[in-house]
């Protein structure tokens, strides 16, 4: 793509006059649009060292209200996200609905600067396009615009403006070492650049190459090329008609994998809490481990209402060290949570490489409550499988274990453990009417287990279903299962 750029594209001042104004006014318009739609736009500005995309963005928010934007610079990783999945600190800096975010160098880094350095291995930058092309795809079918700049520069243009920043009283701080080095690299920089915009230059997320040589130039091709985008994108918003959420439709009977669980499975109260006593200890010894090989570990607790997930996490963490797991509660998104993609909180829980998080309910929402309750449209929950996979593919990747628990009761012992709830005083706090209600889509509910289990039991994320009307056998269950993904990851 570089190839046909022109680096010698310039414009006159009188024709930099007449075109960079309006376009200014242009996108301030644009922006009280995009707030009035909720269109979340991410703008990537990418380039060659000193090619101007400072500048460009100073530009770019000059005339747009401070309000509805965000400018991200992205350096190095800092030590914390360092200890976080490679996309973690960009999924948590994607903008809401409604606002636009830009980032000043993006998630491409790996597969430019950190690839040319040698600050990665070639497994891990070459794995990086597919989790690339992802997660834009991913953003951009929830309803996101995402507009991708890179700043085209020769060798020669790049070394003469060092070399007058350098000489500069007030700008010879801006060149370090590192932008020699780039420098001194500068094909090898090129060579990446032109693999990286062949291989995520997406009918979703494409490309726009521009020449950096005249700043008049590439300030109005910036601009134009955002502008249009956002207007092609509220024109496609307008026209589309959006689908409207329904509940799901009674399933016809099916065979499901519930069918296969053996919920006559019992354990002796004699032998559980020997068992109980040994694997706690187990699992505290585990965490220790994790903790030095930096190991984060992932459990995913989904299961029918009163099935037992609060009492089967206490004996989870009954002897592991509090200060290195986090359990997360997961209810009804609200505030920033609800105006972002619905990984996006997720993301944002992502436990630190050495650490544990237990997640009572997840992600799995979009395609259980949501999709019964019709909370979302039938694309969207259909969708999820496939994010849903890729994001434990994302954990997988960072080397985290992760383990999913589905903890499976039958519908009579459900129903005896909601009478008990309304029976006992300590316990009826755990009883609702959304209990109730959720009992009466039994059979959907059920449907959405079986194709959740299907589509998303992969090799890097297994689901377990745990035989749960005895709660001290899916206690144990559960606990040997931690034990073994732990050490499956420990080697």
């Amino acid at each position: 793509m570089l190839e046909t750029v022109d680096l010698d594209a310039a414009l006159s001042r009188e024709e930099y006059r007449k075109a960079f104004w309006p376009l200014r006014d242009r996108l301030s318009v644009l922006q009280r649009a995009v707030y009035e739609s909720g269109l979340p736009v991410a703008v990537v500005i990418e380039g060659f060292d000193a090619a101007g995309k400072g500048d460009t963005v100073e530009k770019m928010v000059g005339r747009i209200d401070p309000r509805g934007y965000t400018v991200h610079a992205t350096g190095a990783p800092t030590e914390e996200e360092r200890l976080r999945p490679f996309l973690w600190r960009f999924w948590t800096r994607i903008p809401a609905r409604g606002e636009m975010a830009i980032f000043d160098r993006s998630w491409y880094g790996r597969v430019l600067g950190d690839r040319v350095e040698g600050e990665v291995p070639r497994s891990t930058w070459r794995l990086a396009y597919d989790e690339i092309n992802q997660f834009e795809r991913t953003l951009v079918d929830d309803g996101m615009l995402i507009v991708k700049v890179f700043l085209h520069l020769s060798r020669a243009e790049q070394r003469r403006r060092l070399e007058k920043r350098e000489r500069s009283r007030y700008e010879s701080w801006r060149v370090t070492g590192r932008d020699w080095k780039e420098h001194r690299h500068y094909r090898a920089l090129r060579d990446a650049a032109e693999e990286m915009l062949e291989r995520t230059h997406t009918a979703w997320a494409p490309w726009t190459p521009v020449a950096a040589t005249d700043k008049r130039w590439r300030r109005v091709r910036v601009f134009e090329a955002l502008a249009d985008a956002v207007q092609r994108a509220l024109d496609a918003r307008s026209a589309a008609r959006p689908a409207r959420p329904r509940p799901a439709r009674p399933p016809r009977a099916l065979r499901t994998v519930l069918d296969e669980v053996d919920l006559g499975k019992r354990i002796a109260p004699a032998r559980y809490q020997e068992t109980l006593d040994r694997l706690q200890r187990r699992v505290r010894d585990l965490q220790l481990r994790c903790w030095e090989k930096r190991v984060p570990v992932v459990v995913v607790y989904e299961g029918w209402d009163a099935a037992g997930k609060g009492g089967n996490i206490r004996r989870l963490i009954g002897s592991m060290d509090p200060r290195g797991y986090r359990v997360l509660p997961i209810a009804k998104p609200e505030g920033d949570d609800a105006t972002h993609h619905y990984l996006w909180r997720f993301w944002n829980r992502v436990p630190r490489a050495g650490h544990v998080a237990i997640f009572d309910r997840s992600w799995y929402g979009r395609v259980l409550v949501e999709r019964v309750e019709g909370f979302c449209a039938e694309a969207e929950w259909r969708r999820a499988y496939s994010e849903i996979n890729e994001f434990e593919r994302s954990l997988h990747h960072f080397g985290a274990a992760l383990v999913k628990f589905w903890l499976h009761v039958s519908k009579p012992e459900q129903l005896r453990r909601f009478r008990e709830r309304e029976r006992v005083a300590v316990k009826r706090y755990k009883i609702t009417p959304d209990d109730w209600r959720n009992r009466e889509k039994w059979e959907a509910y059920r449907a959405a287990v079986h194709d959740m289990v299907t589509q998303t039991s992969t090799t890097y994320a297994p689901w377990t279903i745990v035989e749960a009307d005895d709660k001290g056998w899916a206690r144990v269950r559960a606990l040997r299962a931690v034990t073994e993904a732990m050490e499956r990851r420990l080697g």
